[in-house]
């Protein structure tokens, strides 16, 4: 366990003496009465639907409903506009433009860079190693004093292996900032969420999202979830209503829906295995990467021209040839079974044209 980790020492001190904004629902949270606190149209709104009140600006109710799945206090859970929103007001929490440092990883989700970057914060990468797995030592190496958060993918996007535990825990031991483990594709993994080890680690911050496994990608919803110390200063910077009235209604919905969650989870692995073995058969594939998340990295001998090939026909995937250490490489999401089949016919053709020409 890292001792020596002081959290107040790691946010700006600026942010820890700030005063909040406060909201009409920060000072009334009862759900009954005549509101007339918040400007809000009395009359209804210009939708079918009730939209003219403000949502609850702390979604208690959807975190009462969140805590028994996660098996965590409410007091640690974060929701957000996304998993992007925590990515930025982690930064934003910790890191004094011009003058802290992240550390990433690549290759690895892009808005880890993104964020920093529209903050003015300084970006130190430290490759993954050839088998896409965390160089403990070079990472160590990198910390400066000024290094605020360490961003860790696993499953990694794009590649889609698990980081080793051995490693995290090797960074969290010996880092007295935030390391922040983004379990974005945690569902399709038989790997523990680290989130059964907060207690453990202090510094220890997760990310994951309803926009996979849930299949809430529309409505842009997210987790963080971290010390209840942590979790105050991120709902004291936030936006005072950075979740909608209908995204917490279906948020709510599907938080009900578990069992439909684990079937669709159920099938996208069926999927992915069948989807490995027919591109492994594909003699213009060089390899297929082993994946623990909903997608699979695959190498071609000219990725691009499969691309762009792929577009003609109207099949999007998304080319990682340009990234670092993804040279040659598509990512592909796992489709349904039909959708699957019509990669791989065009896939199909494309190999049988490339042998004629």
């Amino acid at each position: 366990m890292n001792n020596s980790f002081d959290l107040n020492s790691v946010i700006r001190p600026h942010i820890l003496t700030l005063a909040p904004y406060s909201s009409a629902r920060d000072e009334y949270t009862g759900h009954s009465g005549v509101f007339l606190d918040a400007n809000e149209n009395p009359y209804g709104s210009v939708t079918v639907e009730d939209y003219n009140r403000y949502p609850d600006p702390y979604q208690a109710e959807i975190k009462a409903k969140l805590s028994p799945i996660k098996n965590i206090d409410t007091k640690r859970i974060f929701l957000g506009n996304g998993s992007d929103e925590p990515i930025d007001l982690l930064i934003r929490a910790t890191c004094t433009p011009e003058k802290d440092h992240v550390i990433i990883l690549p290759p690895t989700y892009g808005m880890y860079e993104v964020s920093a970057s529209i903050h003015n914060v300084q970006i130190d990468k430290v490759s993954l190693t050839a088998d896409y797995q965390i160089d403990v030592n070079a990472v160590l190496r990198a910390i400066t004093p000024d290094t605020k958060i360490i961003w860790v993918c696993t499953p990694n996007n794009p590649t889609g292996n698990v980081m080793q535990d051995e490693a995290i825990v090797t960074l969290l031991n010996n880092f007295n900032g935030l390391v922040v483990v983004d379990e974005a594709y945690v569902d399709f993994t038989d790997s523990v969420s680290w989130i059964s080890r907060l207690d453990e680690f202090p510094n220890l911050v997760v990310l994951q999202t309803f926009s996979k496994a849930w299949g809430l990608a529309g409505i842009r919803a997210g987790m963080c979830f971290a010390s209840a110390d942590l979790i105050k200063i991120l709902n004291k910077i936030k936006s005072p209503y950075n979740i909608s009235l209908p995204a917490q209604r279906a948020l709510l919905e599907g938080l009900g829906a578990v069992e439909k969650k684990d079937e669709m989870v159920k099938e996208i692995l069926k999927e992915r295995a069948s989807l490995r073995t027919m591109l492994e058969n594909l003699s213009l594939v060089n390899k297929v990467f082993p994946s623990d998340a909903n997608f699979l990295l695959v190498h071609f001998d000219d990725a691009r021209a499969v691309m762009a090939y792929l577009i003609d026909e109207a099949i999007i995937v998304r080319d990682r040839s340009k990234v670092h250490l993804c040279e040659g490489c598509l990512r592909i999401t796992v489709g349904t079974e039909q959708e699957n089949e019509v990669l791989i016919e065009s896939l199909k053709k494309y190999q049988q044209n490339s042998v004629i020409a």
